[in-house]
């Protein structure tokens, strides 16, 4: 049965994984929550897809950060959510160091939000501060901009 098993749960990590990148932690909960009762396994199931460079949290974490900055959202806000979706730390400061367009796409959702207002007084300046602080951008890159 234990064979049987390991089979079923490894077709079904196969099939979720080549949907999407998945972290580790990620998939674990699906499979936990589809086939509970089976740690185990799918402990066993995580590792071989591991060995076998099909799940790689170094590469979910580069992909998910690509994602993410291209919908707006800024370093911090990216940072949180990985770490959420329990990536190592490690993984997540490669992500976030070797993206380099940060600025622009502040510069881009600034843009969008605000249509090329530039901030007349502190009260308009706050603003859009905020706005780019709740998207995750941190306050150097706020400050270069504005």
């Amino acid at each position: 049965m234990s064979a049987e098993a390991f089979i079923i749960v490894y077709n079904k990590a196969l099939d979720l994984v080549s949907r999407r990148e998945h972290s580790r932690h990620e998939l674990m909960q699906k499979l936990d929550k589809r086939y509970p009762n089976t740690t185990p396994i799918i402990e066993d199931v995580l590792d071989k897809l591991e060995t076998n460079k099909i799940l790689d949290d170094e590469r979910f974490a580069e992909m998910y950060l690509n994602s993410r900055a291209r919908k707006g959202f800024g370093p911090k806000k990216i940072e949180m959510e990985l770490h959420s979706k329990k990536v190592d730390s490690f993984f997540i400061s490669n992500a976030v160091e070797a993206y380099e367009s940060w600025l622009e796409n502040a510069q881009r959702e600034l843009k969008k939000k605000f249509k090329d207002q530039k901030p007349t007084d502190y009260q308009s300046k706050m603003k859009q501060k905020q706005f780019l602080f709740t998207r995750g951008f941190s306050s150097p890159i706020i400050d270069k901009i504005l």
